[in-house]
C-alpha cells in the first residue's frame, strides 16, 4: 500500500509525494516556555517522533524540527510573577521541556531553534513583506494587511467574521482592518526587545515558525505539523506571510493531531479495540474541552510519579493522531495493565531462547526487513499477516491507533505459538520452533521500534525495594511448596489465594513456580 496522508488544507487524504526525492522536511510548532510542561504538551512530539520513524524506515532522509518560543507575552509576564528574568525562566522551562522529550523517548529531533537566535531573519522577512506592499508599519508595529493575500483563510476554511472574532487581535483602531496581525511588536519599557527600523521591539508569535522554518528547512517544506488548535490563527497566519514572501507554496501537508481532552472516559486498549475519536470533531469543539495549564492539567513531572512513561506513550499512541485524546489517570492505568502481558511474554522469551528482547537487532528500513518464511509455516504466515496489517495501518495516515491493535494481536499469536508448542514447560524445546519464535519476538521488536516502546526495561523506583519483594515472594512461594508436599492443601490453597488478593499470580510450572503482578 502506497502512504497517504490527511492534508488539512485539501481535506483529504493524499499520496505521500516529497519536494525533493528521498527527502522529508518537517516541522512541529513548539511550546512556549513559561511554564512546566503538561500532558498536552507531550502529544505532537510523540506523534510526529512516530511519523518520522515511519517515513524513516520507508527509506526517506528525514530533517525534523521543533522550535521553542523563548520571547512572548506570556514569558513575560510569568517572569515578572517570579520574580525572574525572561531568559531565566526561558531557559529552565526549556530544560523541563528537554527532559520530558527524552523520558517519553522522544529521540528523533534534529533541530530545536530558538526564537530569540533568528530575529536578524524575521527582521529581514518583515522588512520584505513591508517593501511588497504585504505589511505596514503602525507606531513602532508592524501589521500583515490580510487584504493583499487572495486566499487568506484557505487552510481555516473562515469568514472573515470568524477570523475576526476567533484570532488574537491587538487592539489598535487604525490597523487597515480588524483581521490584520502583528509581525513586530513595539517593546514596552522593561521588556524584552531588539532594534530594528521601525524601533526597539520583539517579533510576533506568527513570524518566528515562518523564519525558523525557512532557515532550516527551505522556502518549501513537506510537513508542517501541530495541534489542531494552531490551525487558526496560528498557522493560518505563517501560510499567509510565507507564502506572500516567497511566491512559493509553504507546505504540501498541514497534520494537525487532535487535542487532549478533559474527561473520564472508559475504553479497553488491546486485542484490535484502539480507541478510534471523531477525527471530523473541529478545533472549536476540541478547544473548548481541552485540557491545559489554566485548566488544572498536572505536569508531565507529576504524571510520571504515577504512570511510567512508557505506558503514557503508548496510551497517546493508541488513538489516531487527528482524533481528541480523553485524557483520565483510569485510561492510562488501563493501558498500563495491558502492557504486563508483553512484559511477561518478553521473560517467557528469556526462559525459553536465553535471548535478550531488548537486545533483538531489528531492520533499519522497510526495504532491508527479513523475510518472515521457514517452519512452522503457518506460524509464519500468521506472522507475515500482522506485519502486513501493522504496514497498511501505518500506510494510511500514520494510523497509530489500528497498528497497535495489531501489536497485541502478535502477542496473542505468539503466547498461542508458545503454549500449543509447549515452548515454556521446561524441555528441551526444537530449534526450528525457537527459530521461529525468535522470528516473531523480533517482529514486535521491529514494529514496537516504530512506535517508540519496548526500547528498553522500564524503569521502577525503588531497585532495592523490588529486590526485598522478590525474595519475600521466593519465601511464599517455598513455603507453598512445603505445604503441599505435606499434604497441607488448606495451607498452601491460603498462601495462593491471599496473593490473588493482592493481585499476584502464581504459575505452576514444570521447572517451577513463576510469580507475576496483575
Amino acid at each position: 500500500m502506497t502512504l497517504r496522508v490527511y492534508n488539512t488544507l485539501s481535506r483529504q487524504k493524499e499520496e505521500f509525494q516529497t519536494v525533493q526525492p528521498d527527502r522529508v522536511s518537517m516541522y512541529l510548532c513548539g511550546p512556549t516556555v513559561y511554564k512546566p510542561a503538561h500532558i498536552g504538551h507531550m502529544v505532537g512530539p510523540v506523534i510526529f517522533d512516530t511519523v518520522k520513524r515511519y517515513l524513516s524506515y520507508l527509506g526517506y532522509q528525514v530533517t525534523f524540527v521543533i522550535n521553542i518560543t523563548d520571547v512572548d507575552d506570556k514569558l513575560i509576564n510569568r517572569a515578572r510573577e517570579n520574580e525572574t528574568t525572561v531568559e531565566a525562566l526561558a531557559a529552565e522551562m526549556t530544560q523541563d521541556y528537554h527532559d520530558n522529550l527524552d523520558t517519553m523517548c522522544v529521540t528523533t529531533v534534529d533541530h530545536f531553534p530558538h526564537a530569540t537566535d533568528h530575529i536578524p531573519g524575521m527582521l529581514r522577512m518583515i522588512g520584505h513583506l513591508v517593501e511588497t506592499g504585504h505589511a505596514y508599519p503602525l507606531d513602532g508595529d508592524v501589521y500583515f494587511d490580510v487584504a493583499k493575500d487572495d486566499d487568506y483563510g484557505k487552510l481555516s476554511r473562515r469568514s472573515t467574521e470568524e477570523m475576526i472574532s476567533g484570532s488574537r487581535v491587538e487592539a489598535n483602531e487604525r490597523k487597515h482592518q480588524p483581521a490584520d496581525f502583528a509581525l513586530w511588536k513595539r517593546s514596552k519599557e522593561g521588556e524584552p526587545s531588539w532594534e530594528s527600523p521601525w524601533g526597539p521591539g520583539r517579533p510576533g508569535w506568527h513570524i518566528e515558525c515562518s523564519v525558523m522554518s525557512m532557515k532550516l528547512l527551505g522556502e518549501s517544506i513537506d510537513i508542517h505539523g501541530g495541534g489542531l488548535d494552531l490551525m487558526f490563527p496560528h498557522h493560518e497566519n505563517e501560510l499567509a506571510q510565507s507564502e506572500s514572501c516567497t511566491n512559493k507554496p509553504f507546505t504540501r501537508y498541514w497534520m494537525h493531531n487532535g487535542l487532549m481532552q478533559a474527561g473520564s472516559a472508559a475504553g479497553k486498549l488491546g486485542g484490535g479495540h484502539d480507541r478510534h475519536g471523531d477525527t471530523d470533531l473541529g478545533q472549536d469543539a476540541q478547544e473548548a474541552n481541552k485540557l491545559a495549564g489554566s485548566k488544572g492539567a498536572a505536569s508531565v513531572k507529576e504524571l510520571f510519579a504515577l504512570h511510567q512513561p512508557e505506558t503514557v506513550r503508548f496510551f497517546l499512541l493508541s488513538t489516531h493522531y487527528r482524533s481528541p485524546i480523553e485524557f483520565s489517570d483510569e485510561l492510562i492505568a488501563e493501558t498500563g495493565k495491558s502492557l504486563d502481558g508483553f512484559y511477561r511474554l518478553f521473560e517467557t522469551f528469556q526462559r525459553v531462547t536465553g535471548q535478550d528482547f531488548y537486545k533483538l537487532a531489528v531492520s533499519p528500513t522497510r526495504e532491508q526487513a527479513a523475510k518472515l518464511s521457514g517452519e512452522p509455516a503457518d506460524f509464519y504466515a500468521q506472522l507475515q499477516q500482522l506485519r502486513e496489517r501493522f504496514l497498511s495501518a501505518m500506510d494510511d495516515d500514520f494510523n497509530t491507533g489500528a497498528a497497535v491493535g495489531t501489536l497485541f494481536e502478535l502477542r496473542k499469536c505468539l503466547n498461542s505459538f508458545i503454549g500449543a508448542q509447549g515452548l515454556d514447560s521446561g524441555g528441551t524445546a526444537e530449534d526450528r520452533n525457537v527459530q521461529a519464535l525468535t522470528a516473531g519476538l523480533t517482529l514486535l521488536k521491529e514494529e514496537a521500534t516504530l512506535l517508540g516502546v519496548f526500547s528498553k526495561p522500564i524503569e521502577t523506583a525503588g531497585a532495592g525495594d523490588d529486590e526485598f519483594v522478590g525474595e519475600l515472594m521466593e519465601l511464599f512461594i517455598s513455603l507453598r511448596a512445603e505445604a503441599r508436599q505435606n499434604k497441607n492443601f488448606a495451607v498452601a490453597d491460603r498462601i495462593r489465594d491471599g496473593l490473588a488478593e493482592l493481585n499476584v499470580t502464581l504459575e505452576d510450572r514444570n521447572d517451577g513456580t513463576l510469580w507475576h503482578r496483575e
